[in-house]
């Protein structure tokens, strides 16, 4: 963040309010919770709402990625990003960022220390340690706990490339202080943050090449829907230098080694968005009787550790690093910890979204074990829909998943707004619907959540049989 930028002086107001009064600590807290994102909030709000004395305690800035160096700022964005393409004009760069941080700073509040504090949760910034197996030292001050929950997130992945530290690079938590347009940014990873950022910054005026050692973009998708984001970022004109990686950069010149090949790319910034990791140092987990394996928190199916009374939620404990994961998972916890539940992690259904455009939103388990447990799959052309000739989309999908059983396990949608359509299809696979279901609803006309219909009126044509359409052309025979 820039220290003289107006609206980010008046987001630390709210997420790290200077001079910020700890409060005295009680006794003995019923949750503390280590980290202020996502999951860090929903767990103390939730708690105090429910009459626990809860303590927080924040090392940096209330909020975490979502809010501060995630979905808000890279949101933002990209609407100016989407904005830029529609009316074919390259904006002020200066103008994007600020509308970015203004955007940023309004939605503070939510976050903010005050709100904690007037729900009854006692707030402390400061770097966090357990000091025990039933205590947390923040600043020399110790806080005691019947439960406590680890909700500190995770950091970027930085690639062990020679030369590069030396350059600079920017990650997802430096990205959004750039002022200056890079004349040509170089993408390191094409996962979602990869694939977004290097949308975006091409339809804001930069030349943008990104290098991926997988031979794909988004790999963990369905491999014919990440094809859609691929053909639209080309489309755009970034460049895509896959199945590749950095070997070293020298002279500010990025070595690139594609097969045989070795080419040098000289960029004017680096992103680097190759994955995160969990932000465990320094938290004291051997005093607490905390194990981690390879760096990662060993967490049961309830989201308990290895000591009983400290749980884990949002990114540090969970392969599926996204802020509504947190939230869920939270809400978990809160159950579990406080109230004896038993609620398990593996029984939520999961769904995501990369907000490139079009969108790619799925729904279920990943996309090679969806492959493995669907008994059929249906598939729909959004093109084909009288929405998408009338909104000039070339390209769009609706690809489901249907079990052995008839009934849906989840799917991939490709499609501008699929983010939004993807609660239509997690209804129906939480209330344990089939395909054919979707024949029986009444959808507006024209939209492109019609591809769900389309899709049932599909499967009931399958089921027509030579020997059922045979016997239905007689019964209807002898009815004339």
């Amino acid at each position: 963040m820039i220290a003289s930028d107006p609206s980010d002086i008046a987001l630390r107001a709210h997420v790290a309010p200077p001079g910020w009064q700890p409060p005295r600590p009680a006794d003995r807290y019923n949750l503390v919770v280590i980290g202020g994102g996502t999951a860090g909030l929903v767990c103390a709000m939730g708690a105090a709402g429910l009459g626990a004395r809860v303590a927080l305690v924040e090392r940096h800035l209330l909020g975490g990625d979502c809010l501060n160096t995630g979905c808000v700022p890279s949101k933002a964005l990209l609407a100016s990003a989407r904005q830029a393409k529609s009316q074919d004009e390259v904006p002020d760069f200066k103008d994007v960022m600020s509308r970015m941080r203004r955007i940023r700073a309004e939605i503070a509040p939510h976050d903010s220390a005050r709100r904690l504090s007037d729900a009854g949760v006692d707030v402390f910034f400061g770097a966090a340690a357990f000091s025990g197996n039933n205590t947390v030292t923040v600043d020399g001050v110790e806080l005691r706990f019947a439960r406590a929950v680890i909700a500190t997130g995770a950091s970027p992945v930085v690639p062990r490339v020679p030369g590069l530290a030396e350059r600079g690079f920017l990650t997802s938590e430096t990205l959004f202080d750039l002022n200056e347009r890079p004349a040509h940014l170089a993408v390191i990873g094409a996962g979602p943050i990869g694939c977004e950022m290097a949308q975006a910054f091409r339809r804001l005026g930069s030349r943008v090449t990104v290098v991926s050692r997988d031979d794909e973009v988004l790999p963990n998708e369905d491999p014919t829907a990440a094809a859609l984001v691929r053909r639209s970022l080309e489309g755009d004109g970034v460049h895509l230098v896959l199945g590749a990686e950095v070997s070293h950069v020298s002279d500010d010149l990025l070595h690139v080694q594609q097969g045989e090949e070795t080419r040098s790319l000289n960029a004017d910034a680096v992103l680097v968005a190759v994955g995160r990791s969990a932000n465990l140092h320094h938290l004291g987990l051997e005093a607490a009787g905390v194990r981690t394996d390879h760096g990662r928190l060993i967490v049961d199916d309830h989201l308990r550790t290895s000591n009983r009374r400290i749980f884990a939620a949002g990114d540090v404990a969970s392969g599926y690093r996204f802020t509504h994961a947190a939230d869920a998972m939270a809400r978990i916890v809160i159950q579990n910890a406080l109230f004896l539940g038993r609620k398990k992690v593996s029984d939520l259904l999961m769904a995501w979204c990369t907000y490139t455009d079009p969108e790619l939103a799925h729904v279920g388990p990943q996309s090679a074990e969806l492959e493995e447990k669907a008994g059929r799959w249906h598939e729909v052309d959004l093109a084909s829909l009288d929405r998408a000739r009338t909104d000039g989309l070339s390209s769009g999908l609706l690809r489901l998943a249907e079990g052995r059983d008839g009934r849906l396990l989840g799917g991939t949608i490709v499609a501008p707004g699929a983010g939004d359509l993807a609660s239509v299809l997690i209804t129906a696979v939480q209330g344990g619907l089939g395909v054919r279901d979707f024949a029986s609803m009444v959808i507006p006309y024209p939209t492109l959540a019609e591809a769900f219909k389309r899709a049932g009126d599909q499967a009931n044509r399958e089921r027509l049989t030579p020997l059922i359409s045979g016997a239905m052309r007689q019964f209807l025979a002898w009815r004339r």
